[in-house]
């Protein structure tokens, strides 16, 4: 069977003639070409009439216009190809005269006419001479901008370079438009050029608000990992120092068990009956109200007393450890601008009515009795506290200061 087609060995692709594998040679560079018995295909568009030249194009034409049925021409154009190139003739009208009868046999696709001077504009602006004139077609001429914005449209098409074909007889004459000057077509490069720019600041906000949205979910489940950590150790601690309670109140009954033995065989031993235990609780009682009434009580040191009150204080607001702990700090302040220099009167006397000390140390019950511990005393009604020079004892600061550090530093202070 004679060849129908030339086919391009570099890309696979199918032509009509000479003529069109010459166009392609120009514009693709390449050179090897050979007979092939495929037809090239003829797949008319039922709805505008434009011919594809392959399924590809026809599935592109689909995507872009939605137009879904072409009629197969194919056999009604198929002709042994020509391998010579085309001779130019002087008698052109007879073979204008012969169109008619030949227009059945095989319908000729040439490139559209598009306006010239849009196309040297687009070409002025970088873009490809195929893709220029498939742009100004597809646009129906209308100007530079619909072009352009049908560029950007269909950037993505694999054959957005390819020099667009229409059959002959569809092939109109375009009607010439204005031209625009070199400075409008800057102006419509940076105008392609911030459009691109805005829609990308636009991707980078939206990828921003998504990344600043994982961070705050990322850092919330870390805080509430962080407040599940210490609150389990919290607990811990509690169930420890309840087993050393447990075992310490074990042991002394394991003691008293034993002295209860080592008491009844001594008895047994002497001879002497076991001992009566109603008899021992109604002579025990008044043995211990003696030994009570008969110990002296030892008054609490003054170290104990600040203790007592850090504790307190601790316990009154264990739900706030940030405020205790600023409260503990503001007391050392207080107790070691004192101790360190005695003679200052601004450093032994607090304003109550402060809005500081009272939000620091005032408002938390026990930080105004520790102050009194320390020496200071209130005056004018309760409006101010005040430590006399003769009054300040350096001991009593010091074991201030001890107390407070203890309470700041021992993660168990006031636990229990």
């Amino acid at each position: 069977m004679a060849g129908v087609s030339l086919q391009c060995g570099d890309c696979g692709t199918l032509l009509k003639s000479v003529e069109e594998a010459q166009e392609h040679a120009e514009l693709t560079k390449h050179t090897n070409f050979s007979e092939s018995t495929e037809p090239v295909l003829n797949l008319v568009c039922t709805s505008c009439g434009k011919p594809c030249r392959s399924k590809t194009e026809s599935d592109l034409h689909t995507k872009r216009t939605g137009h879904a049925e072409f009629v197969d021409k194919t056999s009604e154009a198929t002709a042994p190809i020509s391998l010579e190139a085309p001779k130019v003739s002087d008698d052109v009208a007879m073979g204008e005269a012969g169109d008619s009868s030949s227009s059945g046999q095989q319908e000729e696709m040439v490139v559209p006419e598009v306006d010239q001077k849009l196309l040297e504009e687009l070409e002025a602006m970088g873009f490809p001479k195929g893709r220029a004139t498939r742009a100004l077609h597809y646009s129906g001429n209308a100007s530079l901008e619909a072009a352009a914005n049908w560029v950007v449209e269909h950037e993505n098409d694999p054959d957005i370079d390819e020099m667009p074909l229409v059959p002959a007889s569809a092939k109109k004459s375009e009607a010439s438009k204005p031209s625009l000057t070199p400075e409008e077509i800057k102006k419509k490069q940076q105008e392609l050029r911030e459009r691109a720019r805005k829609k990308k600041e636009e991707e980078e906000k939206i990828k921003e608000r998504e990344r600043e949205k994982e961070r705050i979910r990322v850092g919330k489940e870390l805080l509430e990992a962080k407040r599940i950590e210490e609150e389990n150790e919290r607990k811990r601690l509690l169930l420890l120092r309840k087993a050393e309670k447990d075992e310490e109140r074990k042991a002394l009954e394991k003691v008293r068990q034993k002295m209860e033995e080592d008491k009844a065989e001594r008895r047994r031993k002497l001879g002497l009956p076991p001992e009566d235990p109603t008899t021992t609780v109604k002579r025990s009682a008044p043995v211990v109200e003696e030994k009570k009434s008969s110990l002296p009580v030892r008054p609490a040191t003054k170290a104990e007393q600040m203790r007592e009150c850090l504790r307190s204080l601790k316990q009154n607001h264990k739900d706030d450890d940030a405020k205790v702990k600023t409260a503990f700090n503001t007391l050392l302040t207080f107790a070691k601008n004192v101790a360190t220099n005695p003679n200052e009167e601004k450093f032994r006397k607090i304003r109550l009515t402060n809005a500081a000390f009272q939000d620091r140390v005032g408002k938390l019950k026990g930080g105004i009795e520790f102050l009194e511990l320390c020496g200071f005393e209130k005056l004018d009604g309760g409006e101010f506290l005040f430590l006399p020079r003769e009054k300040v004892d350096i001991a009593v600061l010091n074991t201030a200061g001890s107390e407070l550090n203890s309470a700041i530093n021992n993660p168990f202070f006031g636990v229990l």
